[in-house]
């Protein structure tokens, strides 16, 4: 009997690798002791992955290789190809949702906010934000923020450094100064983690620990973290520790801002109605502010980073956006340069940085804040290219392997160029034909609404600290990614700053 059941097994296990076009696959666990040998380079090999595929750009794979959840929990489609993402995020929509596995992750953190919702809870808020997202006043405020965070701490903070000659993480700085600035827009309320002291908030560490705890959950089967919730061990006890913290700050937050409306997205939420014509609850409220706190803070950081470092290794890029800003700040506040670094820009300013903005759209084309998606399949699917998808089964896009595709970036894919988002004339800021060629802000239905916000921030950012320093990476610091849903630097950025002059600009 058992020589009969294993003999089965094997061979249906050979039928299953035989159909399978990803990396090598192994009886019960399917592809994850590879994955597994990888994790330390997991989007390069997800990468490599793709690009031995062919020109199709899609493989799959199994995770657990047993008879049905092979196909289903286990089943995985990996794709970079710009025609299948678009068939994913726009075309077939709705046969690719979030999905339970993630949702039920994220809940105790998100709860339905908008980011781990589908259907018409997440159609409500979304209609809701656009709204907002779209009003003159929401981007004074943005403005307002990172205003002041630059003027009365990152400036303080770098200058300090750059007079005492010692070196600051930049990767550290700049997720809290987008946490403070987020937390400010989404609840009126600076939890001021960016100061020259560097200390910790308890809301802002509880909030990084109930994340990471999250994030956890997804690397085991569901009834593993249920069975530790249950019990109170691992990771799950930190979690819910840390869930408190958050609940209680948010609680005050949200006491604070109806008791005082001010022009922060929960305020503009507080006023809205839920799919059956109620208002929000004030456990709903709570929840989507954090679901926009955790979209906003660490994407925008993390780009950033990775700019910054890409900036440094690129000293002609370096040139031109200084060029750029002289350019624009010389129309707009004359030709002192003391007049310049007085004020971090303005938002009329940061629309006419063409050639900046370029240059971070390039870094994300090639460090995607998010350089993986995941999608649940509820019906039986083919995507363009061919590839049939069952239902139950998992579709991850990888949006960082789209932009290192010579098929779909041409042979300089590898190259840092900010000038392939350019018009003939250079005058212009064009995005590709194909929209579905660059998704480091998602696209379709979910496009991400606080993109132009997200621009504005990061246009500030960059003009703040290039126009009065130049930077450099202290010797023998390795610049690496983390194994981590968002792309974060493994050791941080650790540069010097050396202060620019402006005279002969």
């Amino acid at each position: 009997m058992v020589v009969a059941t294993t003999s089965t097994y094997f061979l249906w296990f050979y039928h299953l690798s035989r159909r399978l076009s990803g990396p090598k696959v192994y009886p019960l666990f399917g592809s994850l002791p590879v994955l597994f040998l990888n994790r330390s380079r997991i989007h390069d090999w997800i990468a490599g992955n793709l690009r031995s595929a062919g020109r199709n750009g899609t493989y799959q794979t199994t995770t657990i290789a047993l008879p049905f959840f092979a196909c289903k929990q286990g089943f995985y489609t990996v794709t970079c190809n710009p025609k299948n993402i678009e068939h994913i995020l726009r075309t077939r929509f709705y046969n690719y949702p979030k999905g339970p596995t993630w949702q039920t992750a994220f809940h105790d953190l998100l709860g339905q906010g908008i980011f781990n919702s589908d259907g018409e809870t997440w159609l409500i808020q979304r209609k809701t934000a656009a709204l907002e997202f779209t009003t003159r006043t929401l981007r004074q405020a943005m403005a307002r923020w990172v205003s002041r965070t630059i003027k009365t701490r990152l400036w303080v903070i770098l200058e300090k450094a750059s007079n005492e000659h010692f070196s600051v993480d930049l990767q550290d700085l700049l997720l809290r100064l987008t946490f403070d600035n987020i937390c400010g827009l989404t609840f009126g309320k600076d939890p001021e983690t960016l100061s020259i002291e560097l200390s910790e908030s308890p809301f802002a560490t509880a909030f990084d620990s109930a994340t990471e705890a999250t994030l956890q959950r997804l690397l085991y089967p569901g009834f593993l973290w249920r069975l530790k919730k249950l019990f109170g061990i691992g990771a799950e006890v930190r979690l819910q520790k840390s869930l408190q913290v958050v609940e209680d700050y948010m609680s005050e937050a949200l006491s604070a801002r109806k008791l005082n409306p001010s022009d922060d997205l929960l305020s503009r939420f507080i006023k809205k109605c839920d799919v059956e014509g109620n208002l929000f609850p004030n456990h709903v409220l709570k929840r989507i502010a954090l679901n926009f706190v955790l979209a906003g803070r660490d994407t925008s950081s993390v780009a950033l980073s990775w700019f910054f470092w890409l900036v440094m290794n690129n000293q002609s890029v370096e040139s031109k956006i200084i060029n750029e800003l002289t350019a624009v700040l010389k129309d707009t506040r004359g030709s002192d340069p003391k007049s310049w670094i007085s004020d971090p820009l303005v938002f009329e300013e940061a629309d006419k940085l063409v050639y900046l903005k370029a240059a971070l759209a390039e870094t994300l084309r090639l460090y995607p804040s998010v350089p993986e998606d995941f999608k649940y399949v509820i019906n039986d699917d083919i995507l363009p290219d061919g590839t049939r998808v069952p239902a139950g089964s998992t579709v991850t896009y990888s949006i960082y392997s789209v932009g290192r595709m010579k098929s779909v970036w041409g042979d300089d894919c590898l190259e840092f160029k900010p000038e392939r988002w350019l018009s003939a004339t250079g005058d212009r800021f064009e995005p590709p034909n194909d929209g579905y060629k660059f998704v480091a802000f998602n696209a379709g239905p979910r496009t991400c609404l606080g993109k132009d916000l997200a621009y504005l921030q990061m246009k500030s950012v960059v003009s703040a600290v290039l126009l009065r320093y130049r930077l450099s990476l202290v010797p023998g610091h390795r610049v690496e990614q983390k194994m981590s849903l968002t792309l974060f630097m493994k050791n941080g950025l650790k540069v010097y700053l050396h202060p620019r002059d402006l005279t002969s600009a």
